[in-house]
């Protein structure tokens, strides 16, 4: 990667953490202080829960197919794996004195183990199982709250505050070595998609505002590409620490 690509990456990063951090911010004073004037669209619910939905739809997409929403700098594009976040391939022991090929779109490398987790012959990646399970689990959620009756009415600003925590920790798990497991990186990748729908129903039971509303769902976008930015970084941190001459997938004498 050229000095000037690199530069380029880390001020887009450095923009969409700020940006995400902003926004955290404005999510707990917008649960603080609600606006005084609410709105009363009847559609409001039913057009708030279809837009969240279709990014979590979206999300569990990008989970199967990380490929056509993302690129790792440091392997080559014709070695990224399609199968997504798992393998259905029998898991082999592999030398460490050669990487060549991917699992759960990481490389077989000791390096990577705290990436992802196995289950009988089957390799996942952690984070994108957290994901995808987080989204699994808030879609009927979303269904119950904005197309029925569900209400969580004095409880609203404790999800907000649940929700901003688990989305700061899913932030957080790719910057801190105490967040580098397999167990960890599931649970905390589930819980900020949790943490997500959580900041948009408590805000939306104490604002009944469609463009706070719509707000947060675009927040909620941000906070993924954010927390997929920092994965990346992670990873070509991993891989630059690597001194493997024999490693096929990471990037030498600047190829890419």
């Amino acid at each position: 990667m050229s000095s000037h690509s690199l530069r380029f990456r880390n001020l887009t990063l450095l923009f969409l953490v700020s940006v995400s951090v902003f926004g955290l911010i404005l999510v707990v004073l917008f649960a603080v202080h609600q606006p005084v004037s609410q709105e009363d669209f009847a559609w409001r619910k039913p057009v708030v829960g279809s837009a969240f939905s279709a990014v979590c739809v979206l999300g569990i997409l990008a989970v199967f197919f990380p490929n056509l929403c993302s690129r790792f700098s440091y392997i080559r594009r014709r070695e990224i794996s399609h199968n997504g976040f798992f393998d259905f391939k029998k898991s082999a022991s592999i030398s460490h004195s050669k990487v060549s090929t991917l699992r759960g779109h990481h490389p077989q490398c000791g390096r990577f183990s705290a990436h992802i987790f196995h289950l009988s012959h089957w390799t996942f990646c952690a984070t994108c199982s957290g994901l995808f399970l987080g989204a699994v689990v808030v879609l009927p959620a979303v269904g119950m709250y904005f197309f029925w009756t569900w209400q969580i009415g004095k409880n609203a600003l404790l999800a907000v505050l649940f929700g901003t925590f688990g989305v700061v920790l899913g932030l957080l798990q790719s910057p801190l070595p105490i967040l580098q497991n397999s167990a960890i990186r599931l649970f905390t990748s589930a819980y900020f998609t949790a943490g997500t729908f959580l900041i948009l129903l408590g805000n939306e039971e104490l604002a009944h505002s469609v463009s706070i509303d719509l707000f947060l769902v675009a927040l909620s976008v941000l906070w993924l590409m954010t927390r997929i930015s920092l994965s990346q970084w992670d990873h070509e941190r991993v891989c630059s620490r690597c001194t493997l001459e024999s490693c096929s997938l990471a990037s030498k004498n600047g190829e890419a």
